[in-house]
């Protein structure tokens, strides 16, 4: 007798992306789905599209400013020009000390009323909320094009619990 299929999270989709206006446009979509207190995590090497689908997000979410790499300022607020969150832009790339160095930035204060996005926050954030959406990026191998990503999203917490990410495939 077979074991029974593992159940599937309805949080969880992979799909590919061949283009950065198809990242910014995943961006978009997915803007639709979040509110305020979310915590999104972008893992990927550099140059996967982290801040290219973050660009959508501010796009789909429809807050001021460019949304550009946060890197050298480690974040940026993004205000809503609607009645939607703030956009709180973090790249913890250049941060080593876990959630104590993430605590200065006030995350934590930040997270109810804003959609938080961190970049390179694995192994730095995840103490911040049980609720969170990861989104692994990763560069198709053997790609000469260099445009190919897979994507990957799982939702965590009750918060994702009963969001179909699959309408993000569509």
């Amino acid at each position: 007798m077979e074991a029974p299929a593992a159940p599937h999270n309805p949080a969880d989709v992979e799909l590919i992306i061949t283009s950065p206006e198809q990242m910014r446009e995943l961006g978009r979509k997915l803007a639709k789905l979040l509110r305020a207190g979310d915590l999104v995590m972008l893992t990927g090497e550099l140059g996967a599209g982290k801040t290219t689908l973050t660009r959508g997000l501010g796009e789909g979410l429809g807050v001021r400013g460019a949304v550009t790499s946060p890197t050298f300022v480690i974040a940026r607020v993004h205000p809503s020009l609607g009645d939607g969150p703030p956009l709180v832009h973090v790249d913890a790339y250049r941060l080593s000390g876990g959630l104590d160095e993430m605590e200065d930035l006030d995350l934590d204060v930040s997270l109810p009323e804003s959609v938080v996005v961190v970049e390179w926050g694995e192994g730095k954030v995840e103490e911040l909320t049980e609720d969170r959406l990861q989104v692994l990026i990763h560069r198709a191998v053997g790609d000469t094009t260099d445009e190919v990503r897979h994507v990957t999203l799982t939702g965590l917490g009750e918060r994702w619990s009963a969001v179909d990410l699959s309408v993000l495939a569509a």
